[in-house]
């Protein structure tokens, strides 16, 4: 009989090797996203949610099951980012459910873990697309629940279970037509399966290079007479010019060499005619004035005790780092004194330019990330916990940050959260404008969502692999046009591509054209630009705003 039951130690070492596996392929699944745009990637956000529970679970050094548990379901939520990445926390969350009250699991354990975990997963998407990461958590507990009658060999029982997910995911560009036409299997779906694969290996005991999860650890405080003893080996710093008066010569130079090394560290002798120039780090300047002497006199002797420096240095560190923290101490302290305003807003944001326009409408926090980095669940509270407020609005302004913000709902206690489902920053902005204090909370998000579903946007940007979207056939360094449906024009000239997104974007109910330029943009080629927008909008009113954008040159609002 082979493996029948896992403990916790086990399992903290087959998820760690998950993690790590993971994190060792996540170029290769951002390669498989379907549009080619150079942002936050189902990889990386996958990848840095998983890493923000191996990093809770590496601290354990004695884990029972329980204290896994809330180690893998805690940290992959607060670090969940992205759609994908907030999904695998939920498959997480719904898996240690299962397990925390197990003394050691079973192959009947993880069937039901499995079932569980697709189960929290499924709930926790308001309209679940079969096709995806979904579907194949999905195939391998149905499979699951087949073998646990069959089997009680756990790494069977995996194999097994694996070998089915790996179908299942090789169907998912059938069930998804964009997959079938990019040529690629689901990102996310392939991302779960390098999880439960590098778990595997963990629990066959193949050697796992946790280098990624042990370099992801927070960092370790140590007092500072540790430093000292550990760090500063030789505690003077000694230098001096020698004046020589004696025979001196190569052989001569590597005898001295030799001693200085033999008492300190950081030699260096630098020999010019009849002057040599001598530093070294030794525990006694003496001993080494001494030597130099044989070869004849000193000058410009100069000797620092690197200990007292280093203290001295330690200690205007932890004044400033105290400095620091009392001012922010302070500053939240009058922020709770403060009476709490009924309302507040929360919004994601990507520039600049951006940042000004949020605050200038009434942004109490902003939280940069947006396409390029998208933000955690974690930030999320950390941004609410800045805002006194008794309601709070959190504008996601993209659509892979929905899911995040959206699960830190339910990790706070004491105020009204209330998410906003922006898709793109326009629409965060347009939401803003229209929020009326009047209303309750519930109104103004339905006001909200229905002034925001009135404007469209456009974002041009380059590919950065070769693929076919739509028949439209794009190479790496294409400039692409994508609007709120797809990606709408393909050209190999910025401005070209941009006004041939702007037609696609127009009708008849048009009445205003915004056109935010991004930091690869000058506004003097910004204001040039508009000059062309002008031409192609007719009677609409076009405005031009610097928006400060990575990646995307151009950020066009039509409403």
């Amino acid at each position: 009989m082979g493996m029948t039951i896992i403990d916790a130690k086990t399992l903290k070492k087959a998820f760690l090797a998950g993690a790590q596996n993971l994190e060792a392929k996540k170029e290769w699944i951002n390669e498989l996203n379907v549009f080619p745009v150079p942002d936050g990637d189902t990889g990386t956000n996958m990848t840095m949610t998983i890493m923000s529970a191996a990093r809770e679970v590496a601290a354990l050094e004695d884990p029972t099951m329980e204290t896994l548990a809330k180690a893998i379901s805690s940290g992959s939520l607060r670090g969940a980012r992205g759609n994908s990445g907030v999904i695998l926390s939920q498959l997480f969350r719904g898996f240690t459910k299962e397990i925390r009250q197990t003394e050691s699991i079973t192959t009947t354990v993880l069937a039901n873990a499995f079932v569980r975990a697709t189960e929290t997963a499924y709930k926790a998407v308001m309209k679940p697309k079969e096709g995806t990461i979904l579907t194949v958590a999905k195939g391998m507990s149905d499979k699951a629940v087949e073998l646990v009658t069959e089997t009680e060999d756990i790494i069977s029982f995996a194999e097994q279970v694996i070998a089915h997910g790996d179908y299942v995911l090789s169907q998912t560009p059938e069930m998804l037509p964009i997959l079938k036409q990019a040529g690629v299997v689901d990102s996310g779906g392939q991302g779960l399966m390098q999880v439960v694969k590098g778990a595997l290996d963990g629990l066959l005991g193949k050697e796992i290079d946790l280098t990624a999860v042990e370099g992801n650890r927070p960092a370790i405080q140590v007092e500072s007479s540790d430093i000292e003893t550990s760090e500063i080996k030789f505690g003077y710093c000694t230098e001096f010019i020698i004046n020589v008066e004696k025979p001196y010569d190569m052989d001569e130079e590597h005898r001295f060499k030799g001693y200085l090394s033999s008492i300190g560290d950081c030699v260096v002798v630098v020999s010019d005619d009849d002057v040599i120039k001598v530093h070294v780090h030794t525990n006694d300047p003496g001993l080494a004035i001494q030597k130099a002497l044989t070869y004849g006199s000193l000058s410009r002797i100069k000797i620092d005790n690197m200990r007292e420096e280093h203290q001295e240095k330690l200690i205007k560190e932890a004044e400033k780092i105290a400095k620091e923290q009392k001012a922010e101490e302070e500053a939240q302290k009058a922020k709770a004194e403060e009476p709490r305003k009924p309302y507040g807003f929360i919004a994601v944001s990507i520039g600049e330019g951006f940042g000004e326009i949020f605050k200038g409408i009434g942004v109490d926090y902003l939280i940069e990330g947006g396409q390029t980095m998208n933000p955690s669940t974690e930030d999320m509270l950390t941004a609410i916990d800045h805002v006194n407020a008794d309601t709070i609005y959190i504008l996601p302004n993209n659509s892979n940050i929905i899911l995040a913000a959206e699960q830190a709902t339910h990790l706070v206690e004491g105020k009204n959260i209330i998410v906003v489902p922006s898709k793109t920053v326009p629409q965060g902005i347009t939401a803003i404008i229209n929020f009326v204090p009047d209303m309750t909370p519930e109104e103004n998000k339905a006001n909200m969502i229905e002034e925001m579903s009135r404007v469209k946007t456009g974002q041009i940007t380059y590919a950065v692999r070769n693929t076919v979207i739509d028949d439209k056939e794009i190479s790496e360094g294409d400039i692409m046009g994508i609007a709120d449906k797809g990606i709408v024009a393909v050209g190999k000239e910025v401005e070209d591509t941009a006004l041939e997104t702007i037609k696609t974007m127009l009708d008849d109910e048009s009445e205003l054209v915004t056109v935010y330029y991004g930091a690869d943009v000058t506004e003097e080629q910004a204001e040039g630009f508009l000059e062309k927008v002008q031409e192609v909008c007719g009677d609409c009113d076009v405005e031009l705003q610097f928006g400060g954008q990575p990646i995307y040159y151009y950020l066009i609002s039509v409403e």
